[in-house]
């Protein structure tokens, strides 16, 4: 899997862990139907505007140069998770409450998001 896929299946677990882990984001849908799609509206609008503007390594780093993108990336992953806390109720059935409930769930992608992109090969080489 590239840089690219990986980054995807990180922001997809991430939302599916936040959605599913934090008691501050419901799903009031009352058809599962309703509550999958809008799992899927928030990892879609998630993992459209974390590829738009990627914050993040595209291979393993030091441990400092780790941080140093987590923590941008957290901040954007938070002002993500404040969109769709704002947007959710609207065009699906998510609500997100609080601030500290963004914040964690910001936590959550993003630690997944760089877990897996920490687990890809330590250099990619050119096949002749």
């Amino acid at each position: 899997m590239n840089d690219h896929g990986r980054r995807r299946l990180g922001v997809i677990l991430g939302v599916g862990l936040a959605c599913g882990l934090l008691p501050g984001i419901t799903l009031t849908g009352t058809e599962t139907v309703d509550i999958v799609l809008s799992v899927l509206m928030a990892s879609l609008v998630m993992t459209v505007l974390t590829q738009v503007i990627f914050i993040g390594p595209s291979g393993r780093v030091p441990l400092p140069a780790l941080l140093g993108f987590g923590l941008a990336g957290f901040v954007q992953d938070a002002l993500i998770w404040w969109l769709l806390s704002w947007l959710g109720p609207t065009i699906t059935y998510l609500h997100v409450d609080g601030l500290s409930t963004i914040l964690l769930a910001a936590l959550i992608t993003r630690s997944t998001l760089l877990l897996l992109s920490q687990l890809g090969p330590a250099a990619e080489t050119a096949e002749d």
